[in-house]
Formats: structure tokens, sequence, C-alpha cells
């Protein structure tokens, strides 16, 4: 199987299945000197961690990182930080239930991987979607981790702002209500709402999708080159590349279909500091280079397509039959889409902050 690598000069390669000993990543280009230890990649898996609330996979799943290799102990600082190697990173998978699946194990689940994975590779993992599992994306958040560390001074912060078709109301968006629900919503009123709407879903035996908005703030302007090397077509590869994403949008999105010229041009004026814009329909980024303003993504995740209720499907063998997928699944899978959506931009942008570093020296 190729294509486990994503990102340039900050490259990470992810390895491991959901069923597997271990998950994990290496993690190339890091530049050394950098402070790094387990606890600060600690703090981002334990939100993405799985068995928090009611509204996640039961899945347990301590997610503790290991520190395998790329950093040592400086004598001037007493710090441990990177020496510019490869930083491997290696999470234990220790909650298998394999046998869950075994009534599975030739049938075709809708809406998963398992007939493409089959079409293409001769053989699938069942045994909770193998590679496909949104379980690999704990090596991503990992690997998040350590781009933050390269970046001085950007913050990279990640929100729910729909599930189903239920939307928060902008005007209330408090990015400290992220941290107080189990949602990562900043709407307060809409976060109550959700506990009622995803409990209904959940004891159905259903699920429903979600958006999830990124914002990095202390991008400066410049970052990203034209044509094939597109800071935006980056991003949107990135986070297409997260597990049930369907969607992406930069800026205002498809919404920028409905907008007049007038009303989707962000105006610029000089103020104290340079150039500055009136709005961010563009969500930081013009012509594939950043504008200075905050980086803006959104993307939409699918229903999980783990559910109790029966579906028409086929088995290996082409006969047709139905399927019912027993385990422990979330019922909305974009939750903890938050945390993987803030790693993904901020490897993006780690990658182009050293290439344009590395082409124009600043």
């Amino acid at each position: 199987m190729s294509h486990n690598s994503f990102g340039h000069l900050f490259r990470v390669t992810t390895f491991g299945e959901s069923h597997g000993v271990a998950i994990g990543c290496v993690v190339d280009g890091c530049p050394p000197r950098l402070a790094l230890t387990a606890a600060d990649i600690q703090r981002d898996l334990d939100r993405r961690r799985p068995g928090q609330s009611r509204f996640t996979t039961q899945r347990r799943e301590p997610d503790e990182v290991r520190i395998l290799s790329g950093v040592m102990m400086d004598d001037g600082s007493g710090e441990q930080v990177t020496t510019g190697s490869p930083i491997a990173l290696m999470i234990e998978n220790v909650d298998q239930r394999s046998k869950d699946y075994s009534e599975i194990r030739d049938l075709y689940r809708p809406g998963h991987a398992d007939y493409t994975y089959d079409a293409k590779y001769g053989l699938r993992d069942y045994r909770g979607g193998g590679r496909a599992s949104a379980r690999e994306t704990a090596a991503r958040v990992a690997a998040g981790a350590v781009a933050r560390k390269i970046i001085p001074g950007m913050t990279v912060r990640a929100a729910l702002v729909q599930m189903g078709p239920h939307a928060i109301d902008r005007d209330r968006w408090d990015w400290d209500e992220v941290a107080r629900n189990p949602f990562f919503c900043p709407d307060k009123d809409k976060a109550a709402l959700f506990e009622d709407y995803l409990d209904g879903i959940r004891k159905k035996g259903s699920s429903i999708g979600a958006v999830i908005e990124i914002v990095a703030d202390g991008v400066p302007a410049g970052w990203g080159a034209p044509i094939y090397g597109k800071l935006d077509a980056d991003l949107a590869s990135a986070m297409m590349s997260i597990n049930a994403v369907k969607g992406v949008e930069i800026g205002a999105g498809f919404l920028a279909a409905e907008l007049s010229g007038e009303e989707n041009a962000d105006e610029m004026r000089m103020g104290n500091k340079g150039v500055t814009f009136l709005s961010n329909h563009a969500g930081g980024i013009l012509g594939g280079i950043s504008t200075g303003q905050p980086v803006v993504a959104r993307f939409a995740v699918k229903p999980t397509s783990s559910i109790l209720n029966p579906r028409r499907t086929v088995d290996r063998k082409g006969k047709e039959t139905e399927i019912v997928t027993k385990g422990r699944h979330d019922p909305c899978v974009g939750i903890r889409a938050v945390p993987v959506g803030e790693a993904m931009m901020a490897c993006v942008l780690a990658d182009h902050f050293l290439r344009h570093r590395g082409q124009v020296s600043g």
C-alpha cells in the first residue's frame, strides 16, 4: 500500500492499523533544538481520545504516546529538544475487540471502504477497517503537536459549527466555550441542544454528520506558491484526506457563489502595521498565498457509516444480503475530527513555513 506520507519539507508518514499492535508516525524535517516532550504531544492526543463521553465511541484507548527517536537532552538548556533527525512516535492499541467484526468479515459495509479496498488489493482488514479506520488519525494529531512547535506565534484552533441541520449562531461564538462541552462547540446554547439531539440519534442506532471550522492566527503574508504549490490547495488536500470528510471550503467557500463581486471583495486600507483588510471572504489566502489574515478552512464530515440499523449490501461472493454493524462507534464522528482538523492545518502550515523560509530566506 503506497501513499502513506504527506508534506514536503515537513513530511509525515503514518503506520499501523485499528486492531494492530500499535499505530504511529515518523515526522521528517523538523528543525533541531525545539523543546519537545511526550507531554507536549499528549495534550492534543487527549482531546481526540475515544471514550471521553457518551457521545463518542466507548473504545477505551489511553493513547499514550512514546517518542522513539529524534530527541535528546540539551546540556545547555536542560530541556529535551529535537535533534533534526526523524521523530518516531508510537501509540499502542490496548482495547481491540476484533471479535465484534467476525460476523461481517465477508460482508461489505455500505459507506465504508470495504469494497474499494477489496477491489484494489484483493483483501481488506475487516477488523475495524484497518488503515481505513479513524484510529489512524491519532498519529496525525501526534504529528500536528510537533508541527505547532515549529512556527512561532501561530495559533491553530477548531470548533464544531454544525451538527446535522443545526448550525451555531456565529454571534455567540466563544472560543473559551469549546473546551467546556463534549462537542468542541463555540456556542453554549447549541452545545446544549446537541446533547438531546445526539442522544436521540444514538438511541436509534443511527448517526449524523457535522461541519468543522479551523482557524489559524499568526500566519504572515507570503506563505504558499502560485499554481501548483498553493496553500489553499494543500489545505484542501489535507482536510480531504481525513476519514469521512466529503467537502472542504476555504473562507466563504460555497457561499461565495451567492455573493456579488462587491460583497466578496476583501477591501484593503492602510493601517499602522501596513495593509489591512475589511473582511476575510478569501479565508486568508489569495492566489494560493497567505494574506496575513487568519487562515480559515471548513470541512464536512459524513455520518458514521457503522450503524445498528440494517442496510442492504452484498458479500464477497456477490450475494445480496443485509448487514448490521455491531461494536463501538461514534454516533457523530465529526466530534473527534476537531483536533484532527487542527493537526492537519498545523502540519500544512509548518510545511509551508519551511518551504517559504527555504525559498526567500525570511
